[in-house]
């Protein structure tokens, strides 16, 4: 299905950024990744090295422990780091760990570390003259916001050093029907990001969505001019789905972006998300995934 797609369309980077790795990229990347973890599935048990004793689940390295030259010298998994935005919004986090977060984004080299916009000097800070950006949030999660107090907590946040807004789309005018109300949202944010060359994210909630209710939010989002179009806040009854993934880049096709987020917690589901036609992750998870993926590659080489 994603062949059909990129084949057919415009094949350039998705977004302002163009160090964002095309959708065909993504493809290739994860048909790289997949298929050295298939070898090392089908390796011989006689090849693989003799445990001694109980066999014990391998914990993941922390930035501390491990050295981010070694890391870098497995290339699949520095790009897969490069699809993660490194999420934490949980409204108890502490300035101790949101510098956490910062080490660890610079460590793995996500693309983002996305966080409220309270802490976005703070964040802006600690990942200063590096390759990771700074996200915030708009409307922020239901999304039932006044158009203008959107755009400001957009500006403010982008002043202070973000230079990505995953912005909650009106949910409620979607399900009312209301398809003026929800473009001339996006609309105004979008062109709030856009004339200080920020990328704008535009999340759905597709829990709250039927089928054409998520095609027709795509197509408006599309139309007012947004990056990427966004499954999930997390905090809804339930986050991304390959079948939503699917519908979503069927209906954008292949020159916008597709962000999965929500119960994204391993390799797997990663792979899955990427393969389904996402081109962004949202997760707090990643430095699980990317450690998971670093020591299985490594395994396998």
């Amino acid at each position: 299905m994603l062949e059909e797609i990129y084949s057919s369309g415009d094949l350039r980077r998705t977004g302002l950024d163009k160090g964002i790795l095309s959708m065909p990229e993504v493809e290739q990347l994860v048909k790289a990744i997949g298929s050295k973890l298939a070898q090392q599935a089908e390796e011989p048990d006689a090849a693989k090295p003799l445990r001694k004793g109980n066999p014990q689940p391998r914990e993941f390295l922390s930035p501390a422990s491990s050295s981010a030259a070694a890391i870098s010298s497995v290339p699949e998994v520095r790009q897969l780091a490069a699809l993660v935005d490194h999420t934490l919004l949980r409204p108890e986090a502490t300035r101790a760990q949101l510098k956490q977060f910062c080490d660890e984004a610079l460590h793995w080299g996500f693309a983002v570390v996305c966080v409220h916009s309270a802490w976005v000097p703070l964040v802006a800070e600690q990942l200063q003259a590096s390759h990771v950006k700074v996200g915030s949030v708009a409307g922020f999660p239901y999304g039932i916001n006044l158009t203008s107090a959107k755009c400001a907590e957009a500006e403010a946040a982008i002043q202070a050093g973000a230079r990505e807004i995953d912005m909650v789309m009106n949910i409620g005018a979607m399900r009312s029907g209301d398809h003026a109300l929800v473009e001339g949202d996006v609309r105004a944010v979008a062109e709030a990001c856009h004339v200080q060359g920020v990328l704008l994210k535009v999340i759905l909630e597709n829990a709250y969505l039927d089928e054409e209710q998520k095609m027709k939010a795509c197509q408006l989002v599309q139309r007012a001019g947004a990056d990427f179009v966004k499954t999930s806040t997390g905090l809804a009854s339930s986050g991304a789905t390959v079948a939503d993934v699917r519908l979503m880049r069927k209906t954008v096709g292949g020159e916008m972006g597709v962000k999965a987020a929500g119960g994204i917690r391993t390799l797997a589901d990663a792979l899955r998300m990427l393969e389904a036609g996402a081109n962004r992750l949202g997760t707090s998870a990643g430095v699980a995934i990317l450690a998971e993926a670093d020591r299985r590659l490594r395994e396998q080489n």
